[in-house]
């Protein structure tokens, strides 16, 4: 039986995205059939519209969502961490069941993942893009990051399901599988923050905000925001924020005299800019880490000189998917905010239809609001 439905889908390059009536593939072994019922609206969709990235087309966009199970496959090869195996057949999800959508699955068995690092799994890290037999006028269709959830239904891996409980929203849910994790996990796995540190957070999207309020759940005991956009800076003291500061070319000077002259322990980026990691790492003290959270450009190029990479003795790294093995901490972050120990209601700023979501870009392109949520 064929199953059709709409998505937003970009056709080329330079061409404003557009729903269109898309024809699902009858599920195979080992996939699984999603009924989206929010999806977040991520920077690095906006990197897929803007040429920041240049993935194939025709693709249909969106990575963070969450939904309910509506068909499951036979077994396929690709097998489930135990810890999400719940139901008696050893399935990671039953029909009917609220799942969180996870962009990167771990295949568990690449040389990464073995070695403790699910993050990095060699089947599907740097993968933008790929074909999974959804078709538009008969011809193949790619889906953003393997997901492609601005859409009605998304036909994803078995392995790419993690279960959340029924009575943790759609909304909420959709965050955790992305501007959540990642900042949470940038905070917690890569920079390990520590009481009493001091941490600057440069770029306040969805993923920004997160590092912050995760910061301050860390027990930083100074927590810098900072943004181009003055009107950032009610989000940022909702988040936790100690302080704000609009970004400028005087910016390590700003975060100096907020440090005892010294730089902020921790800079943390999350824009995926030459300058902006130029300024992070600018930001930072002697001895500090600069984590870099965002995607940028492959010709955007960070220039450093090897004697203050030698004599600052700072040390520059990456945060890939908040260096989390999502199938363990995606659970226990939705177990947070029904305890009510983590709060995302300063995440969601704009609750949209799909046709709504190039006005979304537009917001974000100008610094406005947090995350906008596609509710279908």
């Amino acid at each position: 039986m064929s199953h059709y439905m709409n998505g937003l889908v970009v056709r080329a390059e330079g061409v404003p995205a557009e729903i269109v009536e898309l024809r699902l593939p009858e599920i195979g072994p080992g996939q699984v059939r999603v009924r989206i019922r929010a999806a977040g609206v991520c920077h690095s969709d906006l990197s897929m519209v803007n040429g920041t990235l240049r993935p194939p087309h025709p693709l249909i966009l969106g990575h963070e969502a969450a939904g309910e199970v509506l068909e499951i496959g036979d077994h396929g090869s690709a097998g489930p961490a135990a810890e999400n195996r719940s139901n008696p057949d050893g399935r990671r999800a039953a029909v009917g069941d609220r799942v969180v959508l996870n962009w990167q699955p771990a295949c568990r068995n690449c040389w990464f993942c073995e070695h403790g690092e699910p993050w990095l799994c060699s089947t599907s890290h740097g993968v933008a893009a790929l074909e999974n037999g959804i078709t538009l006028d008969g011809a193949p269709v790619h889906v953003t990051l393997g997901v492609g959830a601005l859409a009605e239904q998304v036909v994803v891996p078995e392995n790419a399901l993690i279960r959340v409980p029924s009575d943790l929203d759609f909304d909420s849910a959709a965050l955790l599988g992305c501007a959540v994790l990642t900042g949470t996990g940038a905070v917690r796995n890569t920079a390990r923050v520590q009481p009493g540190e001091s941490v600057v957070v440069i770029g306040l999207g969805g993923v920004g905000l997160s590092v912050v309020s995760a910061a301050r759940a860390a027990g930083a005991a100074q927590v810098i925001a900072v943004d181009v956009s003055e009107a950032k800076k009610g989000l940022a003291e909702a988040a936790g924020a100690t302080d704000f500061v609009v970004s400028s070319e005087n910016l390590s000077k700003d975060i100096r005299s907020r440090t005892n002259r010294l730089g902020a322990d921790h800079a943390i980026e999350c824009v995926g800019r030459a300058s902006t990691i130029r300024a992070a790492w600018r930001a930072t003290r002697t001895g500090g880490q600069v984590t870099v959270v965002g995607m940028g450009a492959a010709d955007d190029m960070v220039q450093l000189s090897a004697l203050e990479i030698f004599s600052s003795a700072r040390i520059l790294r990456a945060s890939v998917y908040g260096q989390a093995d999502t199938d363990l901490e995606v659970p226990s972050l939705a177990r947070d905010v029904l305890d009510g120990k983590l709060s995302l209601d300063h995440l969601i700023t704009d609750r949209i239809g799909l046709a709504d979501v190039p006005a979304a870009f537009d917001r974000m392109a100008r610094g406005e609001g947090a995350r906008s949520v596609v509710v279908l």
